[in-house]
């Protein structure tokens, strides 16, 4: 999305990888009521060095107070922070020793690795963690079985395809991640939820 300079209107800046994440963290943020967060989609983990750079030249990013930076940890949630921290350090913004850890300031910065900054996945995962006791997920997961059981192919992210059969139980069918939370089909007050809801409010304080 940036790569331009964009409209800062927010003291408090979040970054998301993209749309879905962006629609997600609205839902979440309106919940917990934490109106001074702007959410900035950057169209991918991998555009976030570009995009970095181009927020750091807006014209008001010397008014940010707080930046915070989401990106899921796929297989390595190592790799993962050190890769936002590289991404940081090159636009001398403060690098934070670990994730979860409020750091610097002007602005002060605070990176999550999802789903839990240790763990290898994504926000999905971390989704799918609040509807473990769903009775849909039965379902779900003897569907996965039997599509092993038939040799058909089996998503390369499986995670994803979980998200999206789950959301196929619900009554209004096709929605992606983002949109479901929109709808308010996830749990914010589970406990899955509580290490992402208590970094937001750390973030930003």
């Amino acid at each position: 999305m940036l790569q331009t300079a964009v409209e800062i209107m927010k003291h408090n800046l979040l970054l998301v990888e993209g749309r879905e994440d962006e629609l997600f963290f609205e839902a979440l943020i309106k919940h917990m009521a934490l109106e001074t967060i702007q959410i900035l989609p950057i169209a991918g983990k991998e555009k976030l060095r570009p995009n970095l750079k181009a927020l750091v030249l807006s014209p008001r990013f010397v008014e940010v107070i707080s930046l915070g930076i989401v990106r899921d940890a796929d297989k390595d949630p190592m790799a993962a922070f050190q890769s936002v921290c590289g991404a940081l350090q090159l636009v001398n913004l403060p690098v934070p020793e670990m994730p979860l850890v409020r750091t610097g300031h002007g602005p002060h910065v605070t990176v999550m690795i999802l789903p839990d900054g240790n763990t290898p996945g994504i926000l999905e995962d971390l989704c799918l963690g609040t509807i473990a006791e769903d009775p849909a997920m039965f379902c779900v997961e003897e569907y996965f079985k039997c599509l092993e059981k038939q040799n058909v192919s089996i998503p390369r992210n499986k995670s994803k395809a979980k998200v999206q059969v789950f959301l196929g139980s619900r009554l209004e069918a096709g929605k992606r991640l983002g949109e479901a939370a929109q709808a308010g089909y996830w749990s914010w007050d589970h406990k899955a939820f509580e290490q992402l809801k208590d970094f937001l409010r750390r973030f930003c304080m």
